[in-house]
Parts: C-alpha cells; sequence; structure tokens
C-alpha cells in the first residue's frame, strides 16, 4: 500500500512539474499570397476633359496553402493617376466607380459581403479634390475583385467611371494707374 501512495505521489509531482499537455496539432497552417498579373499592366483612359493613366495593376488574393481555401477574398491594386486635359475648365472630382466586363459584355458582380469597388477622393472643403487645367492627381487603388472574374478568359475589360463638375477657369487681367508720391 505504501509503494502504491508513493507511486501516486510521484505521479503527481511529475505531473505537477511538468505540466499537462495536450497531444500535438497539426502542422501549423500557412497562408500565402496569390499574385495574377494583369494585361497589359499600365494603360491609358480618357473621360471627358480627364485624361488618367491607371499602372502597376495586379489582383492578389490570400489562400491556404495545401488546401487552396481562400483565407482573405481577391483585391485589385493600382497607381491612379487624373490629369486635367482643358485648357480653360476646373474639374472637381466627385468619386468613381470600378466595373469589371465579362467576355459577354455583362457586369460582374463582386459577391455578397463585398464591398463595391469605389474611388474616393478628398472632401469637397479640401483643395485635392480639384484639378486646374493642366494639374494631375496621383492616389493608390485598392478595392475588391470578383472571385468569378479570376477564371481563365472570363475577364474582358476594366471599366472606370468617373464622375467630376467642370467648372469654367478663366485668367483675366485688370490693370489701373498709379502714381507714387503725388508724380
Amino acid at each position: 500500500m505504501r509503494k502504491l501512495m508513493s507511486a501516486m505521489v510521484a505521479t503527481a509531482a511529475a505531473a505537477t512539474v511538468l505540466g499537462c499537455t495536450q497531444a500535438p496539432q497539426g502542422a501549423a497552417l500557412v497562408i500565402e499570397d496569390k499574385v495574377y498579373t494583369v494585361t497589359p499592366p499600365s494603360v491609358t483612359v480618357t473621360a471627358g476633359i480627364v485624361t488618367g493613366e491607371v499602372s502597376e495593376l495586379k489582383v492578389a488574393e490570400r489562400v491556404e496553402k495545401g488546401s487552396g481555401r481562400v483565407d482573405s477574398p481577391a483585391k485589385l491594386t493600382g497607381k491612379l493617376k487624373l490629369t486635367n486635359s482643358s485648357t480653360d475648365q476646373t474639374v472637381r472630382l466627385i468619386g468613381g466607380k470600378i466595373l469589371y466586363i465579362d467576355d459577354q459584355g455583362q457586369i460582374i458582380k463582386i459577391g455578397e459581403a463585398r464591398t463595391e469597388p469605389t474611388l474616393k477622393f478628398s472632401s469637397s472643403y479640401d483643395t485635392t479634390d480639384r484639378l486646374d487645367p493642366g494639374q494631375d492627381m496621383t492616389q493608390s487603388v485598392e478595392v475588391d475583385f470578383p472571385a468569378a472574374a479570376l477564371q481563365a478568359k472570363k475577364l474582358k475589360e476594366i471599366r472606370i467611371e468617373l464622375a467630376y463638375i467642370p467648372s469654367a477657369y478663366k485668367l483675366q487681367t485688370a490693370s489701373f494707374g498709379v502714381s507714387i508720391g503725388g508724380q
């Protein structure tokens, strides 16, 4: 009986010192970025008196290595440079929208619980949403991308719709005669 008690105390002491351990779980999940190239990676666009360049385009999603399970849905990223090509109008940028068009000319929907891809410019009280003639501005783009568009030959074009308010821009001169010290 004494040997049994000693064995139980020794077992309890060993459990206390070593701690209770759980069985090891499976290997840690590895999440990696899967990047899709966009061809062409840079393109010039025109929307009325606003011209632009969309560059550094790519689509990336995060997937679980091995299973291929999507951890973070696809996003389109790039840079958008807009230029006011007018010589006599100022442009106030309101916003924009990105549409993904399939091989049948139809809009590819983003999907549930995802955000429609929009472009936002500064508030109406800030001057960074205004482009005077010849001025340009550049901003980063990061918007949701539809999973259906990742299928081969499904995506035909990306369309950018810009909303802006043009207003007349005049530079006029006023002259007046002066004299200094009663001359």
